[in-house]
């Protein structure tokens, strides 16, 4: 007996880790606007590209600022979807990680435009965080062994991703 019991809470533990992974992978909600993964958020606060930039460039490493700002995705994680790189004014870029980890992007929308809703902050990404999401990007061994110095960083934690239709 004390086997069989052992047995159903073990499989009642894979059974929930299979239903928590496919319920963070969906999108939260289907709107008229587009497709909300993680939170779904109003749309009455989203800031322009200008005001992202001046935010982003007057903030200290640790600093953070609740933002939504709408914008283009350059990379999503090629291993599950679990980070993103989008663009910023004057070429640079951000690091988008999702709260908690829990939600992930599908794979396909690179170059698609994203509103963002969370928080904003800037951080110094050391050499081995660099590496994970250099091999994550799938990148070369060679371009993996050039990254040796920490770097300043742009980065957001989303609470919540709309895709728009």
């Amino acid at each position: 007996m004390k086997g069989f019991n052992i047995l159903l809470v073990f499989l009642f533990g894979i059974f929930s880790c299979f239903a928590q992974k496919n319920s963070m992978t969906l999108p939260s909600i289907d709107t008229n606007s587009g497709v909300y993964y993680g939170e779904e958020f109003a749309l009455d606060t989203v800031d322009q590209k200008k005001e992202v930039w001046q935010k982003y460039t007057s903030m200290a490493i640790s600093d953070s600022l609740p933002m939504q700002f709408k914008t283009k995705v350059n990379e999503v994680c090629k291993v599950k979807g679990c980070w993103m790189v989008v663009e910023l004014p004057e070429g640079e870029q951000a690091m988008v990680r999702f709260k908690e980890y829990g939600f992930f992007m599908p794979f396909d929308i690179p170059e698609k435009e994203v509103v963002l809703n969370g928080l904003a902050f800037v951080e110094e990404m050391s050499v081995e965080d660099q590496k994970h999401y250099a091999k994550d990007a799938g990148k070369s061994a060679d371009e993996i062994a050039k990254i040796v110095t920490p770097k300043r960083t742009f980065s957001f934690e989303a609470s919540g991703v709309l895709v728009p239709n």
